[in-house]
């Protein structure tokens, strides 16, 4: 998969994604990240990307003139079928594991980071597919957003966390009990020491028998429902 960032901080994804599963899953060529200097297709020899909003409001818009000829010199465009290219903005839709998963059937995601006081909306209007946020709060850009994004997608793929099994048995993935289709917090694990500051690991975890722990483990995923 490919994912295609456009922003005004492309230094921003260098640190998080150069270390651990992200960056074996970079250098297996799993997944492809590019990040995109907005500034390349400012309006002016200025540099500039944004300007001042209509109607008198506060603080500066990212122009729809500047995101359009950025998509357009990249070959992107909205309504790609296996491809989608989503905005990080607080007006989205609340952004969920159903999502990622939703995301990582695709072949190339492009994200739009914000920053200022957001997009003009004829970028949401005419440019993109659909508009995500990562929660009910405000950042300072989108980028943050973006990154939430990659990594919950990234891990879903096949080969980038090794042992594919575990992206399906933890919190918010999708799994049927009882002829139910559910999304629990995972169980709660344990390991060594067996008994600290008074705390001991549940005795069923440790008697071995496998279907005892197994129906422990649904039981404790339905108590988060």
């Amino acid at each position: 998969m490919k994912f295609d960032v456009i922003t005004l901080f492309p230094k921003m994804f260098e640190s998080p994604f150069e270390e651990s599963i992200i960056a074996r899953a970079i250098e297996n060529k799993i997944i492809e990240l590019k990040y995109h200097d907005m500034r390349q297709w400012a309006w002016n020899n200025y540099g500039a990307v944004d300007d001042k909003p209509y109607g008198g409001d506060v603080g500066m818009l990212i122009r729809v003139d500047v995101i359009g000829k950025a998509l357009n010199d990249l070959g992107i465009k909205k309504g790609g079928g296996d491809s989608k290219i989503i905005m990080l903005s607080a007006r989205g839709k609340k952004y969920n594991q159903q999502k990622a998963e939703e995301l990582a059937k695709l072949k190339n995601i492009t994200l739009l980071c914000g920053r200022y006081e957001g997009f003009d909306q004829r970028i949401s209007d005419l440019l993109i597919d659909e508009e995500i946020s990562i929660g009910d709060y405000v950042l300072t850009g989108g980028e943050i957003g973006a990154m939430v994004v990659i990594d919950s997608v990234a891990r879903l793929l096949p080969g980038v966390l090794g042992k594919d099994k575990s992206s399906k048995t933890e919190s918010f993935s999708e799994i049927e009990v009882g002829g139910k289709k559910i999304r629990p917090v995972e169980y709660p694990q344990y390991t060594r020491p067996q008994r600290y500051e008074g705390l001991e690991v549940p005795d069923i975890l440790i008697s071995g028998d496998l279907k005892k722990i197994e129906e422990w483990k649904e039981t404790q995923m339905k108590k988060s429902l």
